[in-house]
């Protein structure tokens, strides 16, 4: 069973301020970081995560995840041409997997993941992408393709977009920048969690 919120933080700084609100999925999405700071951060994830119950999904840095003996991860793309997807398994790490088109679903099914994650369901400025916004109708059309398979719904959501997408049949609404963004992540934060609550 998906959380509704999926949270996804680009440092552990901000996952430490929001996990505590009430976050029960979240994403640590480092970009750019040494690598000595990117184990620290996620440790810190790690550590915060484990206090108040919640799951700590890392990023890309499956390598990382198995050294650090965490048990999920996200991958891209790309991160899935040059990821160990039998050391994952045999290490008990669950891995969610990103697609954007009928292509990139497929592959993602055939490496049964622990879920799949469409987007951009909206606009975004989260990061230039080659893919028109998706739309609700899209989210609609790949639950009915993905069976049992928990779909993660990302991109240019807000809360109220959130409750669409959830309704089109999304398990979960990932979000970025309308948090991190906001003047006060934490109020935002809370609105989400306060707007999902009885979707």
């Amino acid at each position: 069973m998906m959380e509704k919120l999926y949270l996804i933080t680009g440092t552990a700084d901000l996952l430490e301020r929001l996990v505590p609100l009430g976050v029960k999925l979240v994403q640590l999405r480092v970009k750019d970081a040494a690598p000595a700071d990117l184990r620290v951060q996620t440790i810190r994830a790690r550590e915060c995560c484990a206090k108040h119950g919640a799951q700590l999904i890392l990023n890309d840095y499956w390598e990382l995840a198995l050294e650090l003996g965490l048990d999920f991860v996200h991958l891209g793309q790309e991160d899935m041409d040059a990821a160990d997807f039998g050391a994952l398994r045999r290490a008990g790490v669950r891995y969610g997997l990103s697609t954007h088109d009928d292509d990139e679903l497929e592959r993602a099914l055939a490496l049964d993941p622990a879920y799949v994650a469409l987007g951009p369901v909206y606009p975004t400025i989260l990061k230039q992408m080659k893919w028109a916004p998706q739309g609700v109708d899209r989210v609609r059309e790949w639950k009915s393709r993905v069976g049992q398979t928990p779909l993660v719904a990302i991109g240019g959501l807000t809360p109220e977009r959130a409750v669409g997408v959830l309704h089109a049949g999304a398990d979960s609404a990932a979000v970025v920048t309308d948090i991190q963004l906001a003047d006060s992540p934490e109020a935002r934060t809370q609105e989400w969690l306060a707007t999902l609550r009885d979707v």
